[in-house]
């Protein structure tokens, strides 16, 4: 009498085979494709004009390229239903306000010229940098008034200790959430940009 031996190619034996081997391409391919599909997704663009401007106005340059990220998504020409203009979409009336605080020469800037990738991105380092002194250096407070404004981080603060918590503005919620989410993935992606 034969002894039956179980082969080896049983459908019952490959099945599992083949889910290893999907598993471990899968793994194979978000190893080595994840910098190829975030650079798609978290382009970087004007890295002189962001170094040069957030050195000027003492911001962190990847901070600057994730509001442009959120902001615009890269595109020079974007302008709101509000007015809001360029990369980091200013409205006229802040830029030239930059201007009359001496945070922005005037001279050099023109406040009406915010298509322009070097002017926007100035008056936009000026901005965040004027946002971070006013909220003494705290950063998501100065992510939600670029979205929201002063008065209403101001008073959001006075709520609660935790901002995310006190933020009423969905639309704030979420900014403040993908800004950060695109600081960090500029920073992944791209360590040496802005050295």
């Amino acid at each position: 009498m034969m002894s039956k031996r179980p082969r080896l190619l049983a459908w019952y034996r490959v099945l599992p085979m083949l889910a290893v081997l999907a598993v471990g391409l899968i793994a194979a391919v978000y190893s080595f494709a994840p910098g190829l599909l975030f650079k798609a997704i978290y382009p970087l663009k004007y890295e002189s004009e962001i170094t040069a401007s957030a050195a000027r106005h003492n911001v962190d340059p990847y901070l600057v390229a994730a509001v442009i990220r959120t902001e615009s998504s890269w595109d020079a020409t974007a302008q709101s239903s509000t007015g809001a203009r360029g990369l980091m979409q200013l409205m006229p009336e802040t830029a030239q306000d930059m201007v009359d605080k001496g945070l922005v020469d005037g001279s050099s800037y023109s406040a009406e010229n915010l298509e322009d990738p070097a002017t926007n991105i100035e008056f936009g380092c000026a901005y965040l940098a004027y946002l971070s002194s006013y909220f003494n250096g705290a950063t998501d407070r100065a992510i939600a008034a670029y979205n929201a404004g002063m008065g209403n981080v101001d008073n959001w603060a006075q709520e609660d200790t935790t901002l995310h918590n006190a933020i009423t503005f969905p639309e704030t919620q979420a900014y403040l959430v993908r800004v950060n989410n695109a600081y960090d993935r500029y920073r992944q992606i791209y360590p040496t940009a802005f050295a």
